[in-house]
């Protein structure tokens, strides 16, 4: 937002100057264009000023039109604006309303309808806005040191929760708190905003990484807290939740990686198979222990299908490595 004034400030100033040294009456008026022009990412700012310009010319072609068949009266002001917003609203301009108004009120203030004045008015439009423009394209503040940062504090909350999934399922009356489950899920929404926020900074060769990143971890949120709901019902140590355990420490490490590496993938499904050669349950307590556990490992991998398809796999030789 700091940014932002510092832009409105640079935009208003230049606008003004330019109108001055370009001789156009009522120079000010572009200030105030300027500032109603800027805004916080190149395309938005593409968007939102040519919808206030073209809203500005329609404006000033109906203004024309009443002020010259009613005269200048206050309760025309009333009949423009009961024509002019919903015209300008259909017409895919319901930005440009408030920018129009400025533009219109000013030629009802001169009380004077002619080419020169028109003019005046759409000079003031393009210095205005234009300033406004040239300075949200010249320079956005960058975001990629942010992205990278929010990515490491999400990734290593992430971490601590599959840490602490491990040690619940090692001793059931281990106590968590469970704060960095919600400082991960404040994280993953002010990335994704930043992110979005970023791509809208590209006008060319957009790169929506950023973007599928926050979004993956947004998915592998939900399903960790269906992996909470289930931890809740394991109240007994078992030895399928010893081998359980043993997952979550893994993916604990994966997760800090930046390609897939298929590791926790696999000793998943050497887990079910080992689950499968196992004795059934003896009593009613056992059967949900153990059918607690089977559904938390379908939760994972839920999980793990979502870093499959979002994130790059590793090679063969760093794998193996890996497993070494």
């Amino acid at each position: 937002m700091g940014f932002r004034v510092i832009k409105t400030a640079i935009a208003t100033l230049l606008a003004i100057f330019i109108a001055d040294f370009a001789g156009v009456a009522g120079a000010n008026s572009a200030g105030l264009l300027a500032i109603l022009g800027v805004d916080v990412t190149r395309k938005r700012s593409l968007a939102s000023i040519s919808s206030r310009f073209f809203a500005s010319i329609l404006g000033l072609l109906l203004a024309f039109g009443i002020f010259y068949i009613l005269g200048f009266h206050i309760w025309v002001l009333a009949i423009y604006i009961l024509i002019a917003f919903p015209l300008i609203t259909k017409s895919g301009f319901k930005e440009g309303i408030v920018t129009s108004s400025v533009v219109v009120f000013r030629v009802f203030g001169g009380e004077e309808i002619s080419w020169h004045v028109l003019l005046t008015q759409v000079e003031l439009l393009v210095i205005g806005l234009g300033s406004a423009m040239a300075v949200n394209f010249l320079y956005m503040p960058k975001t990629e040191d942010k992205l990278l940062e929010t990515r490491r504090k999400v990734e290593g909350h992430f971490s601590v929760i599959f840490r602490q999934i491990a040690s619940s399922l090692r001793d059931p009356y281990h106590l968590w708190d469970g704060k960095e489950l919600t400082e991960a899920a404040r994280l993953v929404g002010e990335g994704l905003s930043t992110a979005r926020r970023a791509l809208e900074n590209q006008m060319i060769f957009p790169n929506e990484a950023w973007t599928v990143y926050f979004y993956m971890r947004k998915q592998q949120l939900e399903r960790i807290e269906g992996m909470l709901e289930l931890i809740s019902q394991v109240y007994q140590r078992m030895p399928q939740g010893e081998f359980a355990a043993l997952l979550f420490d893994r993916l604990s490490v994966d997760v800090n990686q930046e390609e897939y590496t298929g590791i926790t993938e696999q000793m998943l499904a050497e887990l079910e198979q080992e689950f499968k050669k196992m004795e059934l349950p003896s009593t009613r307590e056992e059967f949900e222990i153990r059918s607690a556990i089977l559904q938390l490992c379908r939760e994972l991998s839920l999980y793990l299908d979502i870093s499959k398809k979002n994130k790059a796999p590793v090679s063969r030789m760093a794998a193996d490595q890996a497993r070494g």
